[in-house]
């Protein structure tokens, strides 16, 4: 039997040392010095040799505790090298299965879809609300309410917009943990009922008796031709900020008057599609048309309708319309881009458009206790073909200064 002087003072010379102690465990001194327990015994008829520490890391009144538990598993015809096998396989997987593991593989999974600044964005919103309480914790295994606990701290920050984002994150973790086998429920479901929610805030929009004033000024603002033509569209195309910065040639059809805006672009070069994630259907009026037929002699040759002017491939920056609004003397909190669309919206049920056809339009999403059991593909495309007409009329009539006066029941047919 071995006893620690022996092992302390074994030295290797040409090659390497094999130290016996009894029922099969010896150390192994290496001729570098380094010196390993090891185990030899037979299970089914083979040879084998189990590991069992490192000295001095592992004295050795404890490798021989590690060799009696192996002897006792040899003789309940347990092998133990298979043992320490699935040990460290249960190891990975519960590393591989916490809620910072899961989370961090589908950020990675998702970012290919995102600009680098909102990956970036999305990680750190990770790692400072939900990887501090919960990152440790097995994915499968977190309760409501550890969910609304942690997520009751951003809410005691008064972070009512951060919270919102933080909780939809945390369900999309739990959807792809359920998606990969490693979780059966998501805990985060139900849980907007106990937190507070942001107050909704309308966009700035103008009234429609100040869009004379609107249309001189952007006559008269020191702004590029392609800034102006993209404000325009946005009074003239409803869409989103986003939606028509993204605008691709290929999705236009200036003969048939029809630009479909597709549900996804390409996010790595910062072009964002539909906000609801469905294709979208723009009716072109003839001033519409007329204003990218103007466009498709500056950009046609280009693949965006709005490139960048730093990196033709990206689009016009997301601060661009804003900041020309800003120039032509209009403050955040009286007019934004979006805020054509609250313009818009008013004016038409002035004049007496049905609101499930202005809400296809505007591409919201269906509204069931507003419109009952419309099909999602009641489309209204000939409705809003007209009713698109009718508004960009109505915008000239507003822009030459005219007395703009709605007719009520004039699309309810």
């Amino acid at each position: 039997m071995l006893n620690d002087t022996q092992c302390k003072q074994a030295r290797a010379a040409e090659k390497a040392l094999k130290l016996a102690d009894e029922k099969g465990l010896y150390l192994l001194v290496s001729t570098a010095g380094a010196k390993y327990w090891r185990m030899d015994y037979r299970f089914a008829g083979k040879r084998k040799t189990l590991a069992l520490g490192v000295y001095p890391e592992t004295p050795l009144k404890l490798a021989r505790q590690k060799r009696d538990e192996a002897r006792r598993l040899l003789d309940a015809g347990t092998d133990p090298s298979e043992v320490r096998r699935t040990e460290k396989i249960a190891r990975k997987v519960a590393a591989d299965s916490s809620f910072e593991a899961v989370g961090r593989e589908w950020h990675e999974k998702q970012k290919g879809e995102w600009v680098e600044t909102y990956a970036a964005k999305v990680l750190t919103s990770l790692e400072q609300d939900l990887f501090p309480s919960l990152g440790r914790r097995p994915v499968g295994e977190i309760s409501a309410a550890e969910m609304l606990a942690t997520l009751k701290k951003v809410e005691a920050r008064g972070a009512l917009e951060t919270l919102k984002r933080v909780r939809q994150r945390a369900s999309d973790i739990f959807l792809y943990a359920i998606a990969t086998g490693r979780a059966e429920n998501n805990p985060v479901t139900g849980l907007h009922k106990a937190l507070k929610t942001a107050s909704v805030t309308h966009r700035p929009a103008l009234r429609s008796t100040d869009l004379h004033e609107f249309f001189i000024r952007l006559d008269a603002v020191r702004v590029t031709v392609m800034v102006k033509h993209a404000i325009t569209l946005l009074a003239l195309t409803f869409l989103r900020p986003g939606e028509l910065r993204g605008a691709r040639w290929e999705e236009i059809d200036l003969d048939a008057g029809v630009w479909v805006v597709p549900a996804e672009r390409d996010r790595t070069r910062g072009l964002v599609g539909m906000k609801m994630k469905e294709d979208h259907t723009v009716s072109l009026s003839s001033q519409a048309v007329a204003v990218l037929r103007e466009m498709h002699n500056i950009t046609g040759f280009r693949d965006l309708v709005f490139p960048n002017r730093n990196d033709p491939k990206r689009p016009m920056s997301n601060g661009t319309i804003n900041s020309a609004l800003r120039a032509m003397g209009y403050a955040g909190d009286e007019v934004t881009g979006a805020g054509f669309r609250t313009t818009a919206t008013g004016a038409l049920l002035e004049m007496g458009w049905r609101p499930e056809v202005i809400d296809r339009q505007l591409a919201h999403r269906e509204r069931k206790e507003v419109f009952g059991a419309y099909s999602h593909q009641a489309e209204y495309l000939a409705e809003r073909r007209k009713m698109m007409q009718q508004w960009a009329d109505w915008l000239d009539a507003a822009k030459s200064g005219a007395k703009v006066i709605p007719l009520h029941g004039h699309a309810a047919a």
